[in-house]
């Protein structure tokens, strides 16, 4: 029962006679009116009109309905033949729906379920009961369900309840899962097209959706305009190939212009593989807009280095596993493009058959993630082998610095990807040789901070800039502290650095590009090196890494969190497991569902590499 207790009553009397009472009074005084009025129904006194419905006879007083109803307060005006009237026939209405109203008119309570609502409503809006429509949007979207939501949908569309007509279309859009049967999905064309349009439809393939859609198409009568508009709402970009090959050629509502030309788009975005990143639109991008961290590379103390691939959702504080590294691997570098994954170089681990012993070469080898095909696919290698460098992206262009090529072998050159043409080329080396060092960029400029440089056995202070425009290394202000296995980023236009291997290992520093000045802020009570870093909404996680106990390098479990507005940082959870080594990367991710992770950890991803695309059958 849904209750409206300040009633419409109080039309009846003047705002003067309000203003003389207290609110309690007036309150009550309302509350008295009315219960009057009931007890008049009751005792069948003083009715002065006869409503008639489906030959039955509903008695009632036409000054109440007057200030209930703008239907009736319009219908007893002193012009009009029904103000003599002492009957009324409203046929267009059913019995139910005209006696809950009146119900609700005489009570302030108005009585609902899912078999009564379509009645209730239908009574409310004819008569214009606008207080009755409120509550049965209020039923509506306290009431949703996997059994009454798509009904609710379909009600709400019919009357234009916009409130409802949303809530029951975002329930039906996080549950859609759940809800992948024609029988349950018989939705009004205006709630399938919404939920369609939604960006977010957990744990539902887009190819999935594009079936059920299908379906449902085979169910409706819509003109093709109607179809066309809801087959473009479909992101073709993240359905395999051979899905959409087969769906295009048995479906005619897939065959028409319009569609096909996001089809055809759709096959090419497949076929330039090492482009896709360049590619990106709202056809490619994933539906569900949360980022999450994903933790790639190093190890453990227990199992040495892992080649599973976690991801870290920051608001659920949960890590799940979602892919497996090509080869395990640490020291090397992680960037995203296009929400794609580039992992870079970096010390590969190998056995030595004859010794029988793991040993780590460097590699120049890069592959590339793609979160919307759980798909790894190998491109061009670097052109100098790295370890202990950084990488950064500008204007999307990958660039490699520094690092080690060899234990005793530090580099000074710089080489830039292109990814249009997956070619790696040498650009300006750096002023110096240097390896474990850190970089971030600031408006389309490389900063590049601290590490070991040739011929030094102690880290560097140093800081240099290099702008793509004019292609030259700059000197700028050096940090306070020196550093090494440091990280840097850059929030909300400042540049920050991030503790350091050796000591001191807590200090944080924070520089302005455009004063080239650093501030030295408080310092971190974790000590922390070997870590991983992300910036996720403007916060920094430091997740995992080492620390020093009773002189010895103990790994960590825990992830923190930097507040840059109070220069505060805290613990906000911890790993399933210790984890050092690792690099961070920040990604979008399909939502997956238990099903989905029971595959992965019996099958995951070990028979290979994305092979390359071959071809399409479908003709232009």
């Amino acid at each position: 029962y849904f209750s409206n207790s300040l009633h419409c009553i109080s039309r009846l009397y003047s705002v003067s006679l309000w203003l003389q009472c207290p609110a309690v009074t007036a309150h009550l005084h309302t509350s008295t009116v009315l219960n009057e009025y009931q007890k008049l129904r009751a005792e069948r006194l003083l009715f002065d009109i006869t409503l008639v419905v489906d030959g039955g006879q509903f008695p009632a007083h036409k000054s109440l309905l007057a200030c209930s109803s703008d239907y009736f307060k319009l219908l007893f005006k002193d012009y009009t033949r029904e103000s003599k009237a002492n009957i009324i026939c409203l046929d267009v209405l059913s019995a139910v729906g005209l006696q809950h109203i009146l119900d609700f008119i005489y009570t302030s309570w108005l009585s609902l379920s899912p078999e009564t609502l379509e009645d209730t409503l239908e009574a409310a809006s004819y008569l214009q009961v606008t207080e009755a429509i409120q509550l049965c949007s209020h039923y509506m979207i306290n009431n949703l369900t996997l059994e009454t939501c798509c009904f609710f949908a379909n009600v709400a569309s019919k009357f234009g309840l916009g409130d409802a007509f949303s809530a029951a279309n975002s329930y039906i859009s996080n549950n859609l899962s759940k809800l992948q049967t024609i029988e349950q999905l018989q939705l009004n064309p205006e709630s399938m097209t919404e939920i369609v349009s939604s960006e977010e439809i957990p744990n539902v393939k887009e190819v999935s959706l594009l079936v059920l859609v299908l379906e449902w198409l085979k169910s409706m009568r819509l003109p093709t305009s109607h179809s066309n508009t809801l087959l473009s709402k479909i992101r073709y970009g993240l359905i395999p190939v051979e899905d959409l090959t087969n769906l295009y050629s048995k479906n005619q509502f897939l065959q028409t212009a319009q569609v096909k030309r996001l089809i055809l788009k759709a096959m090419d975005y497949h076929s330039l593989i090492n482009q896709q990143p360049l590619l990106q639109c709202k056809q490619t991008t994933l539906r569900n807009q949360r980022k999450q961290v994903v933790l790639l590379g190093g190890g453990t103390a227990r199992d040495g280095l892992v080649s599973e691939v976690l991801a870290f959702d920051l608001y659920t504080k949960k890590c799940r596993p979602i892919t497996e590294l090509k080869r395990k691997v640490q020291n090397h570098c992680a960037c995203v493009v296009g929400n794609f994954l580039y992992v870079l170089g970096g010390e590969v681990q190998q056995t030595n058959t004859t010794e029988k012993i793991a040993i780590m070469p460097v590699t120049n080898k890069v592959c590339r993630y793609d979160p919307r095909f759980n798909k790894w696919t190998e491109t061009a290698s670097m052109l100098e082998k790295r370890s202990r460098f950084s990488c950064c992206v500008i204007e999307e262009n990958i660039f490699a610095i520094g690092g080690k090529e060899a234990v005793d072998s530090p580099l000074s050159s710089v080489e830039v990807y292109d990814i249009n043409t997956n070619k790696w080329e040498k650009v300006r080396d750096l002023p110096q040789k240097m390896n474990g060092h850190a970089s971030t960029v600031y408006k389309d400029t490389i900063y590049v901070s601290g590490g070991m440089h040739e011929d030094h056995t102690e880290s560097s202070k140093d800081v240099y800039s290099f702008n793509l425009h004019d292609g030259l290394w700059k000197k700028q202000a050096s940090m306070f502290i020196a550093r090494y296995g440091h990280k840097m980023a850059t929030i909300q236009q400042k540049i920050f650095t991030f503790l350091g291997m050796y000591e001191p290992y807590c200090d944080i520093e924070r520089y302005d590009p455009e004063q080239n000045q650093w501030t030295r802020l408080r310092p971190l009570l974790y000590d922390r090196f070997c870590y991983g870093m992300a910036c996720i909404d403007n916060t920094v996680l430091l997740v995992g890494g080492k620390k020093w106990q009773n002189s010895q390098e103990i790994p960590t479990q825990n992830i923190i969190e930097y507040d840059e507005k109070n220069d505060a940082w805290s613990e906000i959870c911890r790993l399933p497991r210790p984890l050092y080594g690792l690099q961070c990367a920040v990604l979008q991710l399909p939502e997956v569902g238990k099903k989905e992770l029971s595959k992965y950890r019996h099958s995951g991803v070990k028979d290979g590499l994305l092979p390359l695309f071959t071809g399409f059958p479908l003709s232009r």
